[in-house]
């Protein structure tokens, strides 16, 4: 399935590289990104990576994840908007490459969608599905679920694991995005990792 992705991928416009481990990914990463204004997603793949520290060291990055004060966050997801580069994982990937997140904020998903040079998708294997249906269904599933375990939201999937579409006010997914080929306006890289990386 991998090699249909890559093929899929590449000709919907993205520019994609596959790599055996974290080791050869975080590589290419910190040589590809340099000298330049950075912003992170909410990412648990970037967290497992420790990809914050490596490329901190060599550009100015903007990672809300790492501040627990909410008016902090807020000021720290605004300048990642405005980066030059911005960083984030999927939720899910289908092999015809359709790009499946959800997010409760938005700031994700509108950085995805505009206002930066490079968007950069981290992905581990773990989170690539056999057709869009099943990518839809890892999102709102297996990831949103996760999701809001971690953020120790109140609402009935952290019971079951599942999506109950419901009406919490502490919902997480929110808007759900697909990317059905790279969009035009920026430049757009698919980094495929043969690990299992976040949720």
């Amino acid at each position: 399935m991998i090699n249909e992705l890559i093929n899929n991928l590449k000709s919907l416009g993205y520019d994609t590289h596959f790599f055996e481990n974290r080791t050869e990914a975080l590589d290419y990463l910190n040589n590809a990104i340099d000298n330049t204004t950075v912003g992170i997603g909410g990412s648990v793949t970037v967290k497992e990576l420790g990809l914050f520290d490596i490329l901190n060291k060599h550009n100015k990055v903007y990672w809300h994840m790492l501040e627990t004060d909410r008016t902090k966050s807020r000021e720290i997801i605004n300048k990642a908007k405005d980066a030059k580069v911005y960083i984030s994982s999927v939720n899910a990937i289908s092999a015809n490459g359709e790009i499946v997140n959800i997010d409760g904020t938005s700031n994700r998903v509108a950085s995805i969608s505009y206002g930066h040079e490079d968007v950069y998708f981290i992905v581990g294997k773990n989170k690539i599905a056999s057709s869009l249906h099943e990518a839809i269904n890892r999102a709102q599933n297996v990831a949103a679920p996760l999701n809001a375990i971690r953020l120790n939201r109140k609402t009935p999937c952290i019971k079951d694991k599942k999506c109950h579409n419901c009406k919490s006010p502490e919902r997480i997914c929110r808007n759900m995005q697909i990317l059905s080929t790279a969009p035009t306006g920026m430049k757009y890289h698919v980094i495929l990792i043969d690990e299992n990386l976040g949720y």
